[in-house]
């Protein structure tokens, strides 16, 4: 069991189809590559958390929860009056890093496993 991608989320959120799953999780990678760039505590604050928003979108389309979870709570810090002080910014920013590594390991694994096979193993 992945504990950073909920397999079965991604083959219900892709209806099963091996093609629709890797085109999801490029797009994912695009977001993350996109997004990513703008977490920075130093920006303002409607930045690094509309730049955590897209990413909890992108997280949650494949499957990802432990991701979202982090977007979620830098997006909803970063939202707040009064904003967040910059150094609990950068804890939150470097929480959605902690999850996002792992989880854009298991983006390649799964992303290689449907290339090799064809299908996605649900267990």
């Amino acid at each position: 069991m992945d504990r950073w991608i909920d397999r079965q989320q991604l083959a219900n959120n892709t209806a099963l189809d091996a093609e629709l799953a890797l085109e999801v999780l490029e797009i994912f990678k695009g977001q993350v590559e996109t997004w990513g760039q703008m977490l920075d505590a130093n920006d303002a604050p409607e930045r690094w958390a509309d730049a955590a928003h897209t990413i909890k979108g992108a997280a949650l389309g494949i499957g990802a929860g432990p991701l979202a979870e982090a977007c979620k709570a830098a997006e909803a810090a970063g939202r707040s009056e009064p904003p967040p002080s910059k150094t609990r910014a950068a804890v939150l920013i470097n929480d959605i890093r902690d999850v996002l590594y792992p989880t854009l390991e298991s983006v390649a694994r799964v992303d290689h496993e449907l290339r090799v096979s064809g299908f996605l193993r649900l267990s």
